[in-house]
């Protein structure tokens, strides 16, 4: 997996989490509350991701298959996330989802399924920055490598 590519596409899935409702006309007064809670931080964490995917590359390793997983999986929530989110439009809270289904129900399914997208958004970027600091450690050294090296001590009893 490129850096640069989670550099940008994290980058670009903030700006939707946040400021998403604009190009289809809902965006509101709740878009500046989630701009520095949610964008900026949510593209920190990526950004941080990108940086530590750099440097597992540039230690000769490979990104790790979890590092992977838990990325794809951020990003779709984060997709999901950016399509339910309410803003505050013509006094009435609407969401992507809501405005292209046209239902109350909708509308009120939409805000309860914004929360944990969110939540498991945030979680996954966060369990895929340490999977990226697990997979530019160096491995562990075996138990039995160093047998012949260092004798064992002699039991004191026996």
């Amino acid at each position: 997996m490129n850096s640069r590519v989670v550099g940008i596409v994290g980058v670009a899935l903030a700006l939707w989490m946040a400021l998403g409702r604009w190009p289809f006309g809902i965006g509101g007064s709740l878009s500046w509350w989630y701009v520095p809670t949610i964008g900026l931080i949510f593209a920190a964490l990526q950004l941080w991701l990108a940086h530590r995917i750099a440097v597992t590359h540039g230690r000769g390793k490979r990104t790790g298959r979890s590092t992977v997983v838990a990325l794809i999986l951020a990003w779709v929530c984060a997709l999901g996330f950016g399509l339910t989110v309410p803003d505050l439009a013509g006094g009435e809270l609407a969401s992507i989802l809501s405005l292209i289904s046209g239902s109350a129900f909708s509308a009120e399914m939409s805000i309860a399924l914004c929360n944990p997208l969110g939540i498991i958004a945030f979680a996954l970027a966060i369990a895929a920055i340490a999977f990226a600091y697990a997979d530019a450690r160096d491995p562990k050294p075996e138990e039995d490598e160093d047998l012949d090296e260092v004798p064992m001590a002699p039991h004191p009893l026996g």
